[in-house]
């Protein structure tokens, strides 16, 4: 059993199709996600000194994949998918949290503050390139979604979770808004907070463009959907 989740995870993580077993073994698959997303919580904020004690224990990321799977489905739910159900969308939100380990890698110890920041923010575009292109596969061959849909089907709840987590601040970076962030408020996560800002800007300008793209794509969808006969 252990040898057929590595395997199929890799499949995965790999951008592969996975094989039946994740289905037939769901529960364990799942019990699986979750021990990584878990673990993931707790590496990235091991070292983080402003971290809060349900973010340094990974109850944080645990209860993140709970909502986010429950935003992706509902967002996408009106597109009519194939195969949608929150089940599977929670199963395969977990099964990305593996790539997230990165930010466990403790690079401000051995390297300096500014270069350790520059580090922690290129892990951060790795990783969200990495579950964002997997969100797309699953998309078009889990959900059946044409590649146009696929691709409003993606941005739209991935802009509103960066709007979101730019709002809520989960890295405590401390800043003034017009003297920037102190000396003495400096950390390695300020940079990855900044792409997450930055992405925020751009969320918030491409959202109206979005939704309605979004919502064209819905009627689409339903006008497509053969009428049943009496």
């Amino acid at each position: 059993m252990i040898r057929t989740l590595l395997m199929e995870e890799l499949r995965l993580l790999t951008f592969r199709p996975v094989s039946a077993a994740v289905h037939e073994h769901r529960k364990a698959f799942l019990l699986f996600g979750l021990v990584f997303t878990w673990l993931a919580g707790i590496g990235r904020y091991w070292d983080n000194p402003r971290a809060e004690l349900w973010q340094s224990i990974g109850l944080g990321s645990v209860l993140y994949v709970f909502v986010m799977a429950f935003l992706l489905w509902i967002i996408i739910y009106p597109l009519k998918p194939q195969r949608w159900s929150y089940q599977n969308v929670l199963l395969f939100v977990t099964l990305t949290a593996p790539p997230a380990l990165l930010y466990a890698i403790p690079v401000e110890r051995f390297m300096p503050l500014k270069q350790a920041a520059e580090v922690n923010a290129w892990f951060l575009g790795i990783v969200a390139a990495w579950r964002v292109t997997l969100f797309y596969l699953f998309l078009h061959r889990t959900a059946g979604l044409k590649w146009g849909i696929v691709v409003v089907a993606s941005l739209l709840p991935l802009a509103l979770i960066i709007i979101t987590l730019n709002a809520l601040n989960l890295e405590h970076v401390v800043f003034d808004v017009m003297g920037g962030i102190r000396r003495e408020d400096k950390s390695a996560n300020d940079a990855a907070y900044g792409v997450v800002f930055l992405l925020s800007l751009l969320s918030v300008f491409a959202s109206p463009v979005l939704l309605i793209a979004y919502v064209f794509c819905v009627y689409r969808a339903h006008c497509d959907t053969p009428a049943k006969t009496a």
